[in-house]
């Protein structure tokens, strides 16, 4: 998420999350200490020592996205940009386009679209260029481009001649083509192939590697956890859930609501949460996160939308990428393939820090189902 976005959410604490401590406090209920900043410091604001790093907020490593921040609809266009924030590399400005752009204004799309799709034409144009083109403002041209990452339109300019040199080198693909209803399964093959590539290039180069750790903390120190999802999502949790129980923690998926709430209801301080939600929005999916968060517990969502619902109740949010739905191509398809790889950061995670106690239950958990994977003999 750009760090515009981020100013947005905590301007004077209209984006903070309901019971969420301040920054440099314990959240109320359940908050157990305070704030460490994501790179080890006393839990101020803004970027880390290492420039861009997001700092902790609340309990161990908070990042608290909202929703109608100040007042406003729709995505930030703030004009602040830190000097510790260095603007997106040219290779992640497709990236960060699709996981963005559901969440923009329509013309603010245009813009994005257009620097996506032909950077090497929109590095040529002017600010007043590229808005006659998209039918759009100077104004939303720089809003977009701040909203993106980058200080001004000359720094997104100086991005989109940097993208376009390595498509022109071969280092970059070409942008992903619509399966039509009319093409050859040869065909369907290779798109679906390149689009989950790039779904797992995007999720990888978006995820927050900080609150990625602090996840996997609580986690890993978690007494319980429960696992919330609905759907593909349902099918994400159950996975996570089996990773994590053949390791020897205690973790349960719910994907039937009531008792993902009752279940929740039971959660404690030491205990963890994790929500998986694509849309972020999803009711089934936010409630049990609320009552969770609400009983102390450590609360983690995996979504494509963390300025959603969920993440207000999110202790630490991992973000995964965002596609276009098609027709033949419906938005689950690539939101479950970018979650299945949180996922597994998550459990390696979890098994590197746990390792002594891990590998001798996996190994029981192998040698237990050894005899079933057996040649049968008659």
């Amino acid at each position: 998420m750009t760090k515009d976005l981020k100013d947005s959410f905590s301007a004077a604490g209209a984006g903070r999350r309901p019971g969420a401590a301040a920054p440099g406090t314990s959240r109320a209920p359940g908050g157990s200490g305070a704030a460490t900043s994501a790179a080890g410091g006393s839990g101020a604001s803004g970027p880390g020592p290492s420039g861009g790093a997001t700092s902790s907020t609340g309990r161990g490593g908070t990042r608290n996205p909202a929703t109608g921040t100040s007042g406003a609809s729709g995505p930030s266009t703030s004009t602040s940009t830190s000097t510790g924030d260095a603007p997106p590399a040219p290779a992640a400005l497709a990236a960060k386009v699709r996981t963005l752009a559901p969440s923009m204004t329509r013309s603010m799309q245009r813009v994005a679209e257009a620097v996506a799709s032909d950077p090497a034409g929109c590095a040529a144009l002017t600010v007043t260029g590229l808005a006659e083109l998209t039918g759009t403002s100077e104004a939303t041209v720089v809003r977009t481009a701040r909203l993106l990452g980058y200080p001004g339109y000359r720094d997104l300019r100086l991005a989109l001649a940097g993208l376009a040199a390595q498509q022109q080198s071969g280092r970059a693909p070409a942008v992903t083509a619509d399966i039509a209803v009319d093409d050859p399964i040869a065909d369907v093959v290779a798109k679906l192939a390149y689009d989950e590539q790039q779904t797992l290039a995007d999720t990888a180069a978006g995820l927050d590697t900080v609150q990625l750790d602090a996840a996997v903390t609580a986690l890993a120190t978690a007494r319980r956890i429960d696992i919330y999802g609905v759907g593909a999502s349902g099918l994400v949790a159950q996975d996570l859930a089996q990773k994590l129980l053949r390791i020897g923690l205690v973790a349960h998926a719910h994907s039937d609501p009531h008792l993902a709430v009752t279940n929740a209801v039971q959660l404690r301080s030491g205990d963890a949460a994790v929500a998986i939600s694509h849309s972020g929005s999803t009711g089934d999916i936010v409630e049990p996160l609320r009552v969770a968060f609400d009983h102390g517990a450590t609360t983690v969502a995996i979504t494509g939308r963390p300025d959603g619902p969920v993440s207000q109740y999110a202790d630490h949010v991992l973000t995964t990428s965002t596609a276009r739905e098609t027709d033949l191509r419906p938005a689950a398809m690539s939101s479950r393939t970018g979650q299945l790889l949180v996922v597994d950061c998550l459990f390696i995670g979890v098994m590197q820090l746990t390792y002594d106690a891990a590998a001798p239950a996996l190994a029981a958990s192998y040698e237990a189902l050894a005899h079933r994977h057996s040649p049968r003999t008659r």
